[in-house]
């Protein structure tokens, strides 16, 4: 497995976050896709110029992040679907073929508008990724990775995928990590390396998407990322599960919280180095 980090957790510029990434011992980088360097409106010359950075420092991108909010999937906003879409293609010519995203909180009940909703713009857009030989791989963590499953199995599609963030199915589904790398192993083309803990058991909807399901607004103080290896994943376990399985792809540091991400990012770095045994 390789070692990632999301650009826009070290909170600098993106050539200085390349070379901190590339000293902090990654392999590679997630970017996110609404940002001045990489967006929807890219040229092959915007392109080419951040293969060149990334290159330059030895690191390749592991996936884009194509998170846009999650109204598109309750109101099948056609600009952010196709927006979703482009999105797709420069991720191809940046030389990834992963988009990752998360899509609101699939409803328990099927037989809803919520359901129907994602179902069918979830749908466009994994039959879109796999025209165009990639993934759009769903982030893990507002719902059970049971429920996940079904839902995804229910598109058809073999260009959906499941982007596996353990900290999120325990801070905020209460799932167990390791138990849902078996459950999802047929869809995780891309995995986040983050940590956390859920302070008090919440109604995810209240979290993510409380407004498309008529609730109030839940506080995120319910939840509570930590460094890696201080939270809720059992690391040891969740590791051996992806081996298991056969996944060689992408750990991918996510830091969203802390004054120092920097220092974080590569105490993060050595934590996952030394999982994978690649410590001297």
């Amino acid at each position: 497995m390789k070692i990632g980090a999301i650009l826009e957790s070290f909170r600098k510029p993106f050539a200085e976050a390349v070379k901190l990434a590339r000293a902090a011992g990654a392999d590679g980088m997630q970017m996110y896709a609404n940002t001045q360097t990489v967006h929807s409106g890219m040229r092959a010359k915007d392109i080419a110029e951040v293969k060149k950075v990334l290159s330059g420092e030895g690191l390749e991108i592991s996936a884009l992040c194509g998170d846009f909010g999650c109204a598109m999937y309750y109101t099948q906003n056609r600009e952010e679907i196709d927006r979703e879409k482009r999105i797709m293609e420069i991720a191809k010519e940046l030389g990834t073929d992963i988009v990752t995203t998360h899509i609101g909180v699939v409803p328990e009940e099927e037989n809803c508008p919520q359901y129907e909703s994602m179902h069918n713009v979830c749908r466009e857009l994994a039959e879109f990724a796999d025209q165009a030989g990639g993934h759009f791989a769903v982030e893990t963590g507002p719902e059970s990775a049971e429920r996940l499953k079904h839902f995804l199995d229910g598109l058809g599609s073999r260009g959906v995928a499941v982007n596996l963030d353990p900290a999120n199915l325990v801070m905020c589904a209460g799932d167990d990590p390791v138990r849902a790398v078996y459950t999802l192993k047929d869809y995780i083309v891309h995995t986040h390396a983050k940590d956390g803990l859920q302070l008090r058991k919440t109604d995810t909807r209240r979290l993510y998407a409380a407004q498309w399901y008529g609730l109030e607004q839940e506080s995120w103080d319910a939840i509570r990322e930590v460094p890696l290896g201080e939270g809720g994943v059992d690391w040891n376990n969740y590791i051996a599960a992806l081996r298991e399985i056969g996944y060689d792809g992408y750990l991918t540091i996510e830091r969203e919280c802390g004054d120092d991400p920097v220092a974080d990012i590569t105490a993060a770095v050595k934590f996952l180095q030394k999982q994978l045994g690649r410590t001297k």
